[in-house]
C-alpha cells in the first residue's frame, strides 16, 4: 500500500510540473509536490550558481520560520561550506549514474547519509525547529544543477534511507520538469524575440501593445510608442554588404535599448527590416520624448548609417482618444513618417503642432497601399 502511495505522489509532482506556467510555478510545484510525498513540512528548491560558487534558494513552501520567504531574493549559501555537496557539483560523475539523496537530523548523522559530518545543516535545523531533512541533488543534463530539500519538524519521525532513496526518485522527476520549462521558456522566448538584434519583435509588441491600450482604458495608464526607421540601411547593404548592415542594425538595436533603460520597463523591440520601437507604460511623455531625443543623437554618431527617423505617440499628448492600438501605432507611424519626410533630426511628436497637426491627418488617412513610407500601415512582419 506504501508503494502505492508513493506511486501516486510521484504522477501528482510529474502532472503538477507539467501543468505549469512557468519557471516559478513549476519550483513551487516541485518542492511542494515533494513535500507531500515525503511526508514532510518544509522543502525548497535551491539552483547552483557556479558563477557565484553558491546555491540560491529558488523557492520555500510549507511551514516557514523566521526570516524564510516563499521566493526569497537573497537567500544562498555559498558551497564550500557544505562538504557533503560539494562532492556532487562536478560536471561529470566518473563511475556514471546519479548521486543518492541522504538525510540529516538536529542530532547529528542519521541513517542514510553520506560520510562527512554537516555542521552548518545541523545548526540550521535547531534554529528553525525542524528535527531532520533529506537532501536531494538535482541533475540536468548530466551536471549538478541544484538540490531538494524536505525537512520535517520537532516531534515527527526522523527520514530513513528509505525516504532518502525516494528522495532520489523525486529529484529525477523534479529534474524531467526543470527540462521541460526551460524548454518551454525558451520556444517562447524565441517566439517572441528578433533573431539578428536579441530585441522583442512584431509580435511582443502587439501583445504588449494591447495589455497597454486595455490598462489605458481601465485606469488611465500614459501609452506612449516611439517608432523608427533606421536611414540609410540600403546604401549600406549596397556598398558594403548584408553582412555589414546586419551589424548595423546589431549596433542601432543596442543603442535602442540603452535609450529604452531611460523608461522603467519599456520594452525595445525591431518590427522588421530597418524599424524598430519603443513601448513604454507608465512614464510622462515627455520623459518618453527625452529618451527618443537620445535615441536620435545616439543614431547620427554611428559610423555607418544616416541616423534615425524618430516618431513618437503618447496618450498624455492632445491625440484624441486612443481606444485600441492600432490607432496609437498608426499616429507614432505617421509621426515617424513626417520625421522621415522632413529629415528631422529630433523626433517628430503627434498631437504638438497643434489642431492642424499633419501627423494627425496621415493617421487619419486610409492606407495608400503604395511602395512608398505608408507601407508599414500593413503591419509588415519581416524578418
Amino acid at each position: 500500500m506504501g508503494e502505492d502511495r508513493r506511486l501516486v505522489a510521484v504522477v501528482a509532482l510529474a502532472q503538477g510540473m507539467a501543468a505549469a506556467h512557468g519557471p516559478r510555478e513549476a519550483w513551487r510545484a516541485a518542492a511542494a509536490g515533494a513535500c507531500r510525498a515525503l511526508g514532510g513540512s518544509f522543502a525548497a528548491l535551491s539552483v547552483w550558481e557556479r558563477e557565484l560558487g553558491r546555491l540560491k534558494v529558488l523557492v520555500n513552501v510549507g511551514a516557514l520560520a523566521d526570516g524564510e520567504e516563499e521566493f526569497p531574493e537573497d537567500e544562498a549559501y555559498p558551497v564550500h561550506q557544505f562538504a557533503e555537496i560539494t562532492e556532487f557539483l562536478h560536471e561529470r560523475w566518473a563511475g556514471g549514474g546519479e548521486p543518492d539523496a541522504w538525510v540529516e537530523t538536529a542530532e547529528g548523522p542519521a541513517a542514510g547519509r553520506r560520510p562527512g559530518y554537516c555542521h552548518q545543516r545541523v545548526a540550521a535545523l535547531r534554529r528553525r525547529g525542524r528535527s531532520c531533512c533529506v537532501v536531494a541533488p538535482i541533475v540536468l543534463h548530466g551536471r549538478a544543477w541544484g538540490e531538494l530539500y524536505v525537512a520535517r519538524p520537532v516531534g515527527e519521525a526522523v527520514f530513513e534511507r528509505a525516504d532518502a532513496d525516494f528522495a532520489t526518485v523525486l529529484a529525477s522527476v523534479v529534474a524531467a520538469g526543470i527540462a521541460q520549462t526551460e524548454r518551454l521558456e525558451e520556444a517562447r522566448r524565441l517566439a517572441f524575440t528578433d533573431a539578428l538584434t536579441g530585441l522583442a519583435n512584431r509580435r511582443a509588441v502587439d501583445v504588449r501593445l494591447e495589455q497597454a491600450i486595455e490598462r489605458h482604458r481601465r485606469d488611465g495608464a500614459v501609452v506612449s510608442l516611439v517608432v523608427c526607421d533606421l536611414n540609410g540601411l540600403k546604401q549600406v547593404n549596397d556598398t558594403h554588404g548584408h553582412a555589414v548592415g546586419d551589424r548595423l542594425l546589431e549596433r542601432f538595436g543596442s543603442v535602442l535599448s540603452l535609450c529604452g533603460a531611460m523608461l522603467p520597463g519599456a520594452l525595445a523591440a525591431r518590427l522588421g527590416g530597418d524599424e524598430f520601437c519603443l513601448l513604454a507604460v507608465g512614464p510622462p511623455a515627455d520623459q518618453v520624448v527625452k529618451a527618443a531625443g537620445e535615441l536620435c543623437r545616439r543614431a547620427s554618431e554611428l559610423e555607418l548609417g544616416e541616423g534615425v527617423a524618430c516618431g513618437v505617440a503618447s496618450t498624455e499628448d492632445p491625440i484624441g482618444p486612443v481606444r485600441s492600438a492600432r490607432r496609437l501605432f498608426r499616429l507614432a507611424d505617421a509621426a515617424q513618417y513626417r520625421a522621415k519626410a522632413e529629415r528631422a533630426a529630433r523626433p517628430v511628436v503627434a498631437g504638438r503642432a497643434g489642431p492642424d497637426d499633419p501627423v494627425m491627418r496621415l493617421a487619419d488617412e486610409p492606407p495608400t497601399g503604395g511602395d512608398g513610407e505608408r507601407r508599414r500601415f500593413r503591419g509588415r512582419h519581416a524578418p
